[in-house]
């Protein structure tokens, strides 16, 4: 039995489901071989997920969104790196959990990628996801040395509102270690960074953004786009609309354009990282799931990776979740057999949520009995 399952975002890590999972399983058969091996697909909990799988953690006090240190994590096996940009600028970070949707920056993912350079990585999967920015990547690229400047050539002010104010872009200055580095953007979204399905308009209002705001976000961000077009022809016009620019409040376009990443489904990108292939090896069960299994999970959530990894195997998956919002037939197509949900036990979503990891082991010794017969 492979569990290989995400967070229960709100409620467990994707660690604690795995070992509620497994506590589960094993009671309703003792003797069963159960292993391990939580899943990200780039947002957070991208870092625990490779500490899980055997990487190293570190910690380095960078910047936070609205400005402040924060220490943030991010893990290293060999020359291999994942850093998650949202142990930086993440939401988590926001100070009593206000929003600063104009003013957040990326300039703690750009330092966190430098202390994964320092220690020497040569691999570096970039997982975004969970952010407080719609910065485009502006911070990040300042803190890894590139100059933006107003008018007057003084820099620009943090967060994405400022970029309207952009004038001049020079990158010449960016840390000479990223030409060595192979740098993967891990993202579970192919959004444009501008326009009806882009950073701001799709993401900005999840980080506090009002209609108005959006507006000024988008223009922005496209003003930025024309910015470093000019500076840097017409590859940084290409990359403004490639799968993934609008990651992270587009921080996508910053790795894209400045930091020569190349985009990866995230999922795909994890389960390499961590060796699931190896595991599958050893696997006569998929055990996979996530807080909520929706049309979202579809499209590029970690569930739907593992279970076509899975089925490309011939192995059969099931999953676990704490709501179901898909039917047997979206199930079946996606490679998933069968779908067990806390609600069905529990139909009082605040126990879901304050008691998920004993309802999980219940529904795991359903599952258990029914699938190890």
């Amino acid at each position: 039995m492979l569990i290989a399952a995400d967070k229960f975002k709100g409620s467990l890590t994707a660690v604690e489901v795995a070992g509620h999972v497994a506590a589960g399983l094993r009671r309703a058969r003792p003797g069963a071989e159960v292993e391990a091996l939580p899943v990200a697909d780039g947002g957070d909990g991208t870092v625990a997920a490779a500490v899980a799988a055997g990487f190293a953690r570190h910690t380095r006090e960078v910047t936070g969104p609205t400005g402040e240190p924060v220490t943030a994590a991010w893990a290293l096996r060999g020359t291999t790196a994942v850093v998650e940009m949202a142990e930086a600028s993440g939401l988590q970070h926001l100070p009593g959990g206000v929003p600063a949707p104009l003013t957040a920056t990326t300039h703690g993912s750009g330092e966190l990628i430098a202390a994964a350079l320092d220690a020497g990585a040569r691999t570096l999967v970039f997982g975004v996801g969970g952010s407080a920015t719609t910065d485009g990547g502006a911070g990040m690229l300042t803190a890894l040395g590139a100059r933006l400047l107003t008018a007057d050539g003084t820099p620009v002010g943090p967060g994405g509102a400022a970029l309207a104010e952009l004038a001049r872009a020079d990158l010449s200055g960016l840390d000479p270690r990223l030409a060595e580095v192979d740098l993967v953007l891990a993202s579970d979204v192919d959004n444009p960074l501008t326009g009806p399905t882009g950073a701001a308009a799709v993401y900005g209002p999840q980080k506090g953004a009002d209609e108005d705001d959006v507006r000024a976000l988008d223009a922005a961000l496209a003003h930025y786009a024309r910015v470093l077009t000019e500076a840097l022809g017409d590859r940084a016009a290409e990359a403004a609309k490639a799968p993934g620019a609008g990651a992270a409040g587009g921080i996508g376009f910053g790795a894209l354009v400045g930091l020569g990443a190349r985009f990866r489904p995230g999922i795909e990108v994890m389960l390499d990282v961590l060796g699931f292939s190896d595991a599958l090896d050893r696997a006569d069960l998929v055990i996979t799931g996530e807080g909520s299994l929706d049309p979202q999970t579809l499209h590029g959530k970690a569930p739907a990776g593992v279970a076509a990894a899975a089925r490309a195997r011939g192995i059969d998956t099931v999953a676990v979740c704490g709501r179901l919002a898909l039917g047997p037939e979206a199930l079946e197509k996606a490679g998933i057999r069968r779908a067990y949900a806390l609600a069905e036990i529990e139909p009082d979503p605040e126990r879901c949520f304050s008691e998920a990891g004993p309802l999980l082991e219940k529904v795991a010794r359903t599952l258990g009995e029914e699938w190890l017969a």
